[in-house]
Parts: C-alpha cells; sequence; structure tokens
C-alpha cells in the first residue's frame, strides 16, 4: 500500500481506544479494546505486516478530502470522481447505553451521494502487534477472526470473500444507497451478532453526533479562533480513558521524530506533566467534570509513592507502575524507522519537574474547580517535603535525555513552582504545612536559579547550570509566574530563544526547536523538528511580554496564526514539525493541543473585544 504522510490521517475513538483513519479510507492504526492494548492494524508501522482496513473506491482518479461532522469526532472520508460522490462516514459510537455497542466497536458507513460508485473493502488484522497467527471464520454476521488473545468480528450485509489472514469484498452502490461494517470486539455475553441494518447504523449515528455536540456545548470559549480551540478540546476528549478519567499522551507509539532516525517512542501512557498541563487547559475553557475525573486520577498516584516518598513521572492509562520498554524488531517501523518501541523506559527516570506541574495543577483545581480534600493534602506535603529534601539532585529533566542527569533549569523552575503552589494552597486552605522549612527552600532555589542558571555572556537563561545551550523549556518561566514576563532577563532569554538558529537561537519562521541537538548531549543520534508545544509556548510568553509592549503582542498573534496553519487538514497536530512542513512523531499530540488552547485563550484575552 506504502506509507500515507502522518498529517493525512484522522482520529477517532470512544474514550477508550482510538483509530487512524487515512484519506485512501485505509485505518492503519487501532489497538483493542484499549489505547494501550497491542495493535490490530498497524500499517503506519510495518506497511506490508501490519494490518489495514481499507474502503475506497475501485476506479482510479477519485479525489479525496476529509473533514469532521460539525462538532464531533465522527470522521467523513469524501471520494470524487467523474462516476459520482461517495462517502465513508467512520465513528465508534458513545453516548448510547446498549451493550452491543460499548465498547472498542468501530463503525464505517459507506454511502454514494451522487453517481454510481463501485468498491473495494480489505480487512487483514495482524494480531498483537503482528506477532500472533489467527483464524478467519465466514459467519452468517460476516466474519470472525480468533486469535490467542482477542476475538474479532466483522459484521455487514455484504458477501465476503475470505482470503489468507482477511477477507475482501467488491460492492457498487447508487445515489442514495448505504453499506455499513462493524468491527469489535466478541464479548460472551453478546451472542447475536449479525448484520447492521441502514436503520440500526443510522441510529448508532445520530445518538455519537448527539453525545459530542452536547459535550462540546459545555466549553466556554467564545473567542477569536474557536474552531481550532474546539477541535482542540475535542480530541483531549478523545485521548481520555473513561474508566479512569487518565489522558493518553498520543494513542500511537513509535511514529518518528526524524525520518529514520531512532527517536521514536510509545505514547499511550500518562505522563504526570502532561496530566497537569491538560488538567489546566481543560478548566480554562469548562470542561470541570473531565478535570475532576483526572484530578481524581492523580491523587491516586499521589497515595502510591515510592518508598523513598518521590512519584514515578508517568503510569499506564489503569495506574499500573511498570511500562517495560521492548523493541518490535520485525516490524520495519513508519517509512522505515527502527526500531519500533512499545513500552517506555522512562518510567524509571528522575524528572524534578513533574512536581511542581503537579502542585500548579492541583493548586489551580482547588481555586477554578473543587477543594481539594485533608487526606489528599497530607500526600502533597509529603511530596513536598521531598522536593524540598531533594531538589538539588541533577535529573534527566522534561525532555527525558538519555545522556545522563543534569542539573536542568527548567526541572528547578519546577521545584520552585512545587514548593510555592504548596505555600499558597496551605494558607488558602488553613492547611497544617512545614512553612518555614519550605519558605527557606523557595527562596534558596530562586536565588540559585538566578545565580546558576542565567548566562551573563548570552544574556539569557540556559538549559542546565554552567552551560551556553539554550532551552525552549523556559518560556515557561513567566508562565508560572517565575518571573515577570516584563522582567529584564526575561526579556533578554526571549530576544535570544527568538533568533534564528543560524544566530544561535531557537526559532525559525515562527517555529521553535526545544533545543540545539548538536550542542546538548541527549544521548541520541539524529536531528528533530520543531517541537510544536515549545512554539505555541513562545507565543504565551510573548503574549504576557505584550501586556505592556504592543508591538511583542502584535508578534505573538503573527506567530499563533502561523502555527494554525501547521495543523493538518483536520485542525490535528503531532508531537513535532519537520523542515518541509510535515508532521513529525506520535499523532495527534495531547500536549500541543492544550498548549494551543492555552495560547489561544491568553491571546484573545490581551487583545480584548473584537477580531
Amino acid at each position: 500500500m506504502g506509507y500515507q504522510p502522518i498529517e493525512n490521517y484522522g482520529i477517532i475513538g470512544n474514550m477508550h481506544t482510538a483509530a487512524l483513519v487515512g484519506m485512501n479510507g485505509s485505518i492503519d492504526w487501532f489497538c483493542c479494546p484499549n489505547f494501550d492494548s497491542p495493535s490490530v492494524f498497524a500499517a503506519i508501522l510495518d506497511d506490508k505486516k501490519g494490518g489495514h482496513f481499507k474502503i475506497c473506491p475501485t476506479r482510479p482518479g477519485a479525489t479525496h478530502k476529509q473533514i469532521y461532522w460539525p462538532e464531533t469526532n465522527v470522521l467523513v472520508t469524501r471520494f470524487l470522481s467523474p462516476d459520482g460522490v461517495a462517502e465513508v462516514i467512520d465513528f465508534m459510537p458513545v453516548g448510547t447505553d446498549q451493550e452491543r455497542h460499548e465498547h472498542s466497536e468501530l463503525i464505517r458507513r459507506v454511502n454514494v451521494v451522487r453517481g454510481t460508485m463501485p468498491f473495494s473493502m480489505e480487512c487483514f488484522p495482524a494480531f498483537n502487534y503482528a506477532r500472533d497467527e489467527h483464524e478467519v471464520l465466514i459467519n452468517e454476521s460476516g466474519a470472525a477472526f480468533h486469535s490467542p488473545n482477542l476475538n474479532l468480528q466483522l459484521s455487514t450485509g455484504l458477501p465476503l470473500e475470505k482470503s489468507d489472514k482477511g477477507v475482501t469484498a467488491r460492492f457498487t452502490l447508487n445515489e442514495g444507497q448505504t453499506a455499513t461494517f462493524a468491527i469489535g470486539e466478541i464479548r460472551p455475553q453478546v451472542t447475536d451478532y449479525h448484520p447492521f441494518s441502514e436503520e440500526e447504523s443510522e441510529h448508532l449515528f445520530e445518538y455519537t453526533v448527539a453525545y459530542w455536540r452536547r459535550w462540546l456545548s459545555k466549553s466556554t470559549y467564545k473567542g477569536r479562533w474557536r474552531e481550532m480551540v474546539e477541535r482542540s478540546a475535542l480530541t483531549l476528549k478523545l485521548l481520555t480513558y473513561e474508566p479512569t478519567g487518565a489522558i493518553v499522551a498520543a494513542p500511537t507509539c513509535s511514529l518518528p521524530e526524524e525520518m529514520g532516525g531512532e527517536r521514536n517512542w510509545d505514547y499511550r501512557y500518562t505522563w504526570i506533566r502532561d496530566a497537569a498541563f491538560t488538567l489546566y487547559g481543560l478548566l480554562r475553557i469548562g470542561f470541570t467534570d473531565e478535570a475532576a475525573k483526572f484530578m481524581t486520577w492523580i491523587e491516586a498516584r499521589a497515595s502510591e509513592l515510592n518508598p523513598d516518598g518521590s512519584l514515578q513521572i508517568m503510569y499506564g492509562i489503569d495506574g499500573r507502575h511498570e511500562l517495560t520498554e521492548e523493541s518490535l524488531d520485525h516490524l520495519e517501523g513508519y517509512k522505515g524507522s527502527r526500531p519500533v518501541r512499545i513500552g517506555n523506559g522512562a518510567y524509571g527516570q528522575m524528572q524534578l519537574d513533574i512536581y511542581g506541574e503537579l502542585m500548579d495543577a492541583v493548586y489551580l483545581f482547588n481555586k477554578y474547580g473543587s477543594p481539594i480534600s485533608y487526606d489528599f493534602w497530607t500526600h502533597l506535603r509529603r511530596l513536598t517535603n521531598w522536593v524540598a529534601d531533594n531538589w538539588q539532585q541533577p535529573d534527566e529533566g522534561i525532555w527525558e535525555v538519555r545522556g545522563g542527569q543534569q542539573h536542568f533549569v527548567y526541572s528547578k523552575v519546577m521545584c520552585w513552582v512545587a514548593i510555592d503552589r504548596a505555600l499558597r494552597l496551605a494558607d488558602k486552605r488553613s492547611f497544617p504545612a512545614d512553612r518555614e522549612k519550605w519558605h527557606k527552600v523557595r527562596d534558596q532555589i530562586y536565588e540559585e536559579i538566578i545565580d546558576r542558571g542565567w548566562n551573563p555572556e548570552i544574556q539569557a537563561f540556559v538549559q542546565s547550570y554552567g552551560s551556553d545551550t539554550l532551552d525552549a523549556s523556559n518560556l515557561i518561566m513567566p508562565l508560572v509566574f517565575f518571573l515577570s514576563p516584563t522582567d529584564p532577563r526575561m526579556l533578554s532569554t526571549l530576544d535570544a530563544i527568538n533568533r534564528s538558529p543560524e544566530n544561535g537561537g531557537l526559532v525559525s519562521n515562527s517555529l521553535v526547536y526545544r533545543y540545539n541537538v548538536a550542542k546538548t548531549e541527549d544521548g541520541l543520534s539524529g536531528e528533530e523538528g520543531t517541537f510544536n508545544i515549545c512554539s505555541f509556548w513562545l507565543v504565551e510568553a510573548m503574549t504576557r511580554a505584550g501586556k505592556f509592549d504592543r508591538g511583542r503582542l502584535d508578534q505573538a498573534r503573527l506567530m499563533f496564526e502561523k502555527m494554525l496553519g501547521y495543523s493538518n487538514h483536520l485542525g490535528l497536530y503531532a508531537e513535532e514539525t519537520g523542515h518541509s512542513g510535515e508532521h513529525l512523531g506520535n499523532f495527534p499530540q495531547a500536549f500541543t493541543h492544550l498548549s494551543l488552547i492555552s495560547a489561544a485563550f491568553n491571546l484573545d484575552r490581551a487583545l480584548g473585544g473584537g477580531g
């Protein structure tokens, strides 16, 4: 089949799992029954072995476009040709209490809007990342696929042809006709699988559209760029694991940060850091229920501290602690980008910044959500004391480098945030706290950052103590109120970062690199693209500085609107943007979408009324 660009995909899901649907009508990524379950379709990681589920017209020359049904996560792939116009409508049912459709079912409705169109359907699963053999059985409902650990049923009213490891169908639809395919896990309690009727698929479609519109109506964001903010919110909701409230960093694994490179990671887990930023993004635009559920998940993790009182940086969506990393050497990787990794060895790293992000999220939730409990506070107090005792240690930092621990400036800033927010929370709620110790350490951290994190020669805060390397993570300083956005040191750092890489900076036409890979020993070879979250952080830092300097505010708006132009055709973003504007890294990326929401919210407010 060949690989499609990462940006050619849309996402559908049901808050248990998700699937990527290409503009060519092929589902090339789907894990069942959950986000972090082994893949069933993974052609995006190996176009020959990975497995796919493709529906498309058979006559050559059809052009295609993809849109979301307005205000929903229902995806429409439209094919236009001289013979007519056809649509494949993909969704996972939500908002219905029918037991049969409550979990992991994926529905594909094919209809012809105009003319006549012949179609081909290919369903070739490859269970357990293409490691498990399976059996194909044609039955009254369509076809069943049986593997050692998972059984799937493909239901359709059309005749299917069995081939090696899959089924195919060829059919022609006239104007107004519809064909439906549904695939889902075979569950013991369901004994009456049957071909879908048009009425049934229409009913589920309407239920699902109503659910998403009802959910989105809770958004309080009414400013500029509303459509992009709402798409980001819908994407974050899709990346939420409903049973626990956890949000995955991305629904995919091992999509490369550099074509043919080794920077390929599994993001189907929940990072404390992402969790905290996401909670802030959701609260900002009115989704307090999601924030509350996520806070419950965070509270559970805070009660499962390591024996020394520290917190793990990331967890499984069900809260599990072990995320053992392994390479799938039988898969070639996206466009040959090996290795394909599942699991993530970074779960054992020390990253001191997570405590600041966690405490900031709890502080904001206590302020804008609902007051936290005393029992939760006892865990947070223990965590804060751990930070007060350990902040001077080196760590792997926000970027999870594999080149050894350092004294990263961002990590120290977030240790300051952790203790600052603990003090504020204790005072706000009159909680018992070790105030004298915390005050002393907070001031000590602050002065050390100013003394050792600032490089007077380049007039900027740098990546780590004693370094001359810039790091875009320091753009967070005014966002967490460590420094005033107009502090001369902050403005000088902004200006240094905002130069082109050729002139020692990190910004290329409004797109921001997280650091200079040639000057940073991150333990990995190769290059990478610009980091989308860093681009939105720069927008937000410029926005805050622009409150007192209209020129910077205008520049922030220009940068933001340029960044909107780098989304894909559906308003989705991967982790990075490559040299040619291509999407790189796992897709879609929660971190990118929540930073878009935050930047849009603050920029819109700074610009005031009107457009």
